[in-house]
């Protein structure tokens, strides 16, 4: 985002979010994008979250999923996306796995024909859980909105909180871990795939040009969940 930004990107779309379920078009410039992040970096930092840290994301296809996970690796925390509404009992399978300081959730999830609260399905994973988190940063959507806990925090609030300042980008390696994708688990405990931070931008530069002819200024569509691999 800053290289996009500091070479005269920074007005250019970065996200066009378009959703059938909830009526909603919002187009995200770079500069925007920037700003979004760079807070949600500081918020986390401000909830202890440092450079290889893990961080839990248990989001729906919104852009606060895509800001969370680009907070993440602007701290060098190591993010792990996990399928919005899985079930209790797969969301802590990997939530003890990966240790996280802090998971990152919505209030619910929105189908075509329902609406599905993920703050009881959170609750329950944590509980099953050996591992409990510091903290869970709660997306509050006004279709089911969440009782928040004693370890919650609103999402909403952190963003307009005076006394979080905004992170810049830590250091990493090209060999530092940048997130971490579960399998499907059908054949036994889900294994954690992890991805790193070089191998990911060179093998995605590299097959955004060579295999889908993308160029800068131009727009891809995806339509995989965040969830999985193609969606990051």
């Amino acid at each position: 985002l800053d290289r996009h930004v500091r070479d005269g990107r920074g007005e250019q779309a970065a996200l066009i979010y378009d959703s059938p379920v909830t009526s909603t078009v919002e187009t995200i410039t770079y500069a925007e994008l920037l700003t979004r992040v760079a807070t949600f970096a500081g918020a986390l930092d401000s909830l202890g979250v440092a450079k290889g840290d893990r961080v839990v994301i248990y989001m729906p296809m919104v852009p606060e999923a895509v800001v969370a996970m680009l907070a993440c690796a602007r701290l060098g925390a190591i993010h792990s996306v996990v399928f919005g509404g899985f079930a209790p009992a797969e969301l802590a399978a990997r939530i003890e796995d990966a240790a996280p300081t802090v998971v990152v959730a919505a209030s619910c999830g929105i189908e075509p024909n329902r609406t599905i609260p993920y703050k009881p399905m959170l609750d329950a994973a944590i509980r099953r859980s050996a591992h409990k988190p510091d903290h869970c940063v709660i997306l509050q959507r006004e279709q089911v909105e969440a009782p928040l806990g004693e370890n919650d925090v609103d999402w909403a609030t952190m963003m307009r909180s005076d006394a979080i300042a905004p992170a810049e980008c830590v250091e990493v390696a090209a060999t530092d871990p940048l997130y971490v994708l579960y399998t499907s688990g059908t054949t036994g405990k889900p294994k954690g795939i992890v991805r790193d931070n070089g191998g990911h931008a060179v093998a995605l530069t590299w097959s955004m040009k060579n295999l889908y002819g993308i160029e800068p200024g131009e727009v891809f569509w995806a339509a995989s969940d965040v969830g999985w691999v193609v969606g990051h």
